[in-house]
């Protein structure tokens, strides 16, 4: 009688392949696993420390004339262009009051004529500025640290330092030659304007400064005070200078965060003031 063949020792071949199969899903799911289970915080640590390695700061800007980031923080809306209204020629029983003439004329006085004429000229200076200070070249990469917004208050064109990218140096009242460019990039400009001017100076908290009598409030008011010097130098008038203030860390760019560079910055208003009331005006 024939024997049998015996079979072949160990395991089949296709079994180490099939585990090998199964090591390998395994390996898979877990990093599946370990990809949904995240810990932010160390999450908003590596993204921090990639942006400041790309030299990126994250800064919620406010929507304005010009939109440095395009993130809008306003919870008004302001008109830039003037739109026709056809019931703007019937008799408005309200505003009988203000106006002169009645029907078809009645809004075509001088006095509301120049309201509405206001932001039509902030977006001409908002504009004008950013063509001065793109067509010098030494100063075009500092011009993205400059925000100008429309606000209820005027056109506001702020000077915003930022990490690496400062206006003035650390604890001192005279800026860079860059920062005195832009200021005297923007003098023309804001010379042609008729609007009066208001200066403020703003530091971060816990700014440095030689002498520790020499406070927040005086760095900033003096920051200011230079900035209009440089600006008066450049052909602004002193009669145009409404005010020049220092507001010390009191009214930071970011309440979250009052050590952030970016706290740091002059701010120039272009202040939106009623035109006077022409002579012999009667209501």
């Amino acid at each position: 009688m024939a024997r049998k063949p015996k079979p072949p020792e160990g395991a089949p071949a296709w079994m180490v392949t099939f585990a090998d199969l199964m090591s390998l899903l395994v390996c898979f799911f877990v990093l599946i696993v370990s990809f949904s289970i995240q810990d932010k915080q160390k999450l908003q640590v590596v993204a921090g420390s990639l942006k400041e390695a790309f030299g990126v700061v994250d800064i919620q800007l406010k929507n304005g004339v010009i939109e440095v980031e395009g993130k809008p923080t306003r919870d008004w809306l302001k008109q830039i262009a003037i739109q026709d209204n056809d019931n703007d020629a019937d008799f408005d029983p309200i505003r009988q009051d203000n106006s002169r003439k009645q029907g078809p004329e009645a809004n075509t006085h001088s006095y509301e004529r120049a309201e509405i004429s206001k932001p039509r000229q902030f977006a001409t200076a908002a504009a004008s500025l950013r063509q001065a200070w793109q067509e010098l070249p030494e100063i075009s990469e500092l011009s993205k640290s400059i925000i100008v917004e429309e606000t209820q208050e005027g056109l506001n064109i702020a000077f915003v330092d930022q990490d690496g990218r400062s206006m003035f140096p650390e604890g001192s009242k005279v800026p860079y030659q860059t920062t005195k460019s832009l200021l005297d990039a923007a003098a023309p400009v804001l010379r042609q304007m008729p609007n009066r001017i208001r200066i403020t100076g703003h530091t971060t908290s816990g700014s440095i400064t030689a002498d520790p009598n020499y406070t927040a409030f005086e760095l900033s008011s003096d920051r200011a005070n230079v900035t209009r010097a440089i600006l008066s130098e450049a052909g602004l008038g002193h009669d145009r200078i409404h005010s020049v203030v220092g507001k010390g860390d009191t009214e930071p760019l970011f309440p979250n965060d009052p050590f952030l560079a970016s706290n740091r910055r002059i701010e120039i208003l272009l202040m939106h003031e009623e035109p006077p009331i022409p002579e012999g005006y009667r209501p």
